[in-house]
């Protein structure tokens, strides 16, 4: 477990081998024979490991630490991307659709105001251009 759980913790943090050696202050063979389970950190060099990878001695020498698998995670941020470029879609259709209801509403109404003089207007353009052609 505990050469399983350098490699994991290893590779969750970014570091590569020769990191974490250069940290330890040990070559990065003996990172390599670690997490391949050929020999084990002293007590001094296990608790200085636990300190780099952020967790207890406990947790670095006991249970077996999960990957976690990175391709799921993709996967779940393109369907949120993916969903979230239908709702900025539907948002910009309701959008025009809400402006083109208002545009007829304005019309109407515009229409509203001017329908019921019509007749008059027509009324006085005919009279006026009838005065103006016969004088």
């Amino acid at each position: 477990m505990l050469a399983e759980n350098i490699k994991t913790m290893r590779k969750q943090k970014g570091f590569s081998q020769e990191e974490v050696a250069t940290r330890l202050n040990v070559v990065r063979q003996t990172v390599s024979k670690w997490e391949k389970g050929l020999s084990v950190p002293d007590a001094d060099t296990t608790v200085r490991l636990a300190d780099l990878f952020g967790v207890s001695v406990s947790e670095l020498v006991g249970e077996e630490i999960k990957e976690t698998d990175s391709s799921d995670a993709v996967e779940q941020l393109s369907r949120l991307n993916a969903l979230m470029a239908i709702q900025i879609q539907n948002k910009q259709k309701y959008r025009k659709i809400i402006i083109t209801i208002a545009i007829i509403m304005v019309l109407v109404a515009a229409l509203a105001l001017i329908l019921p003089h019509w007749n008059s207007i027509w009324h006085d353009f005919g009279a006026n251009l009838y005065h103006m052609i016969n004088g």
